[in-house]
């Protein structure tokens, strides 16, 4: 089991973006590959014409629905895949997509789900309950880990066939907090994915789904395009013929593909704080989102003085969080206090909060035994956190601990991890945001005892770890709504003390788009865009 566990953690961030992948598509069914000349405008005039839009992250990471972390094709996904229930993009509200409705008691051990009548997948093939007991399946199976399955298996215990288009998901114990996260159990057909060397498939790009867009075409580091389902008959209608998504991530490239009178784009994401009035000036509209992307420090507890609390906490306070938001994040964004973001409805100030207080951090040191003290900072090469680099080498330098800087692609950064490398001290991104609000299922992401972030800084076997995990599981089965949220902030408190993966502080992220041919877009606080509610203005 550990070997597969192993490998699974391997090819989770080979494929989700974080170790990065790239794979020609040719010779995969159903799957036409697009040459660069297709990232121009594919035409059409009036209602027919093209959506472009620019995505500032790769699209060359897994695109499997129960492994992927990458931005672009999570967001792909929400447009080609439907789960029974799905969630707004912004509210996270779950409604019915798949299923006919929601569970009229979310606090059941059993829910019933119906599919939609006439509910067909892109190659026209009706979806039928086997196909949502194929996709539990390997999501519940815990000699196939994936990243979804995280989500899953605390609470799921099986999923059943019950009639052709009927099935029950029994739960181990109440957990109403499980609706939403139907969403992250993208119903795949059984015919296409259960075939011998289709899982991999998917990882290089294999999209086929039920719902409003189908995927057209898909070139790794140029674009994926796409096409209305004509026979989709769900909740969430497709409002544009055909689509256009360009991956971009150079900044400079993105913000002129958006603006100016040559725009080739009505929409971008990941838009730099810099360009924010020059496209305003242009006409575009920017909207920010606030949520749970962070950049947080993660420390080594294998590589001494780390191990130490007192150090981890030094460092914490020695940052000026304050000039971080004002100089690098320019204004948007908010020192860290707690691990969640003030938006989140679990959140409450921590009861240990990394103010700046340089003379904390010194004694913090002395009391730790620690002197002489120089650290090699290594960090991902994600350009808003480069921004944010100097302001903390300045502050541990100013208490007396030099610092080299040392930003990396993040393919290097994380198979240094992965590799299990001696490190000190990482500085990177995140934003488990993408795969839901609920604090519960956030904490999980970042922290547990098989936990991938927890591997890497090698604290899972430690005692404080061992009774946070125990803590964490409790409340995770608290029927309580109340009792719940006070038990994840009385471990959130935990989580801020000890400073192994910590957030210093969380910002917005910006979309940019043309108000005079979109409406009904709404800038999304993680990567990515939905246009499952907008249309042409």
């Amino acid at each position: 089991m550990r070997d597969q566990a192993t490998h699974a953690r391997r090819t989770f961030l080979r494929h989700a973006g974080v170790l990065g992948a790239a794979a020609s598509l040719t010779s995969l069914p159903s799957l036409t590959a697009c040459g660069p000349e297709s990232t121009v405008d594919l035409g059409g005039e009036g209602s027919d014409r093209t959506l472009t839009a620019v995505i500032g992250y790769g699209n060359d990471g897994s695109w499997d629905p129960t492994q992927t972390a990458s931005a672009f094709a999570m967001a792909a996904n929400n447009h080609i895949y439907e789960g029974l229930a799905d969630t707004d993009p912004i509210t996270r509200a779950p409604y019915p997509a798949l299923a006919t409705r929601l569970p009229a008691d979310p606090d059941a051990t059993t829910w019933r789900f119906t599919l939609r009548r006439g509910a067909t997948f892109h190659d026209g093939k009706p979806v039928t309950a086997d196909d949502v007991v194929f996709v539990f399946d390997r999501i519940l199976d815990p000699g196939t880990p994936t990243l979804v399955q995280g989500f899953f298996a605390s609470w799921l215990k099986e999923v059943r066939k019950v009639g052709t288009r009927t099935v029950d998901l029994v739960l181990r114990f109440p957990f109403p907090d499980g609706v939403a996260r139907l969403t992250l159990a993208k119903i795949m057909p059984r015919h296409v994915f259960a075939r011998p060397g289709a899982w991999d498939d998917a990882i290089r790009g294999l999209a086929v789904g039920s719902g409003p867009y189908r995927q057209t075409g898909h070139h790794p580091k140029s674009n994926t395009t796409f096409a209305a389902y004509d026979r989709y008959n769900g909740p969430r209608r497709p409002a544009f013929r055909r689509m256009n998504w360009l991956t971009i991530v150079d900044a400079a490239s993105r913000v002129a593909r958006i603006s100016g009178v040559d725009a080739g784009a009505q929409i971008s994401d990941n838009i730099p704080y810099a360009n924010i009035p020059r496209l305003e000036q242009g006409g575009l509209s920017v909207g920010g989102g606030a949520g749970m992307n962070n950049l947080f420090l993660m420390f080594n507890t294998r590589h001494p003085p780390f191990d130490d609390v007192r150090v981890r906490q030094a460092l914490h306070y020695a940052i000026d969080k304050r000039e971080i938001v004002e100089v690098a994040l320019r204004g948007h964004g908010r020192p860290a206090s707690s691990f969640l973001d003030e938006a989140n409805p679990a959140y409450r100030r921590a009861r240990t909060v990394y103010d700046h207080d340089p003379q904390k951090a010194k004694a913090l040191l002395r009391a730790a035994g620690v002197s002489g003290l120089r650290i090699d900072l290594l960090a991902v090469d994600v350009s808003w956190t480069v921004d944010c680099l100097p302001t903390i080498k300045s502050s541990w330098d100013a208490i007396g601990v030099p610092t080299t800087l040392s930003p990396q692609e993040t393919t290097a950064v994380f198979t240094k991890m992965d590799q299990k490398q001696d490190y000190q001290v990482v500085a990177a991104v995140s934003n488990p945001n993408q795969f839901g609000l609920d604090a519960d299922l956030i904490m999980h992401y970042n922290y547990g005892p098989g936990n991938l972030w927890t591997g890497y800084a090698r604290w899972a076997d430690h005692p404080v770890a061992k009774r946070l995990f125990e803590d964490m599981d409790a409340a995770t089965r608290e029927p309580d709504p109340g009792k719940k949220k006070a038990m994840i902030q009385d471990y959130l408190d935990v989580v801020a003390e000890q400073a192994v993966i910590y957030p210093v502080v969380h910002n917005e992220l910006i979309t940019a788009w043309d108000p005079h041919r979109l409406t009904g877009i709404r800038a999304q606080p993680y990567p990515g865009i939905n246009v499952l509610t907008a249309k042409w203005a």
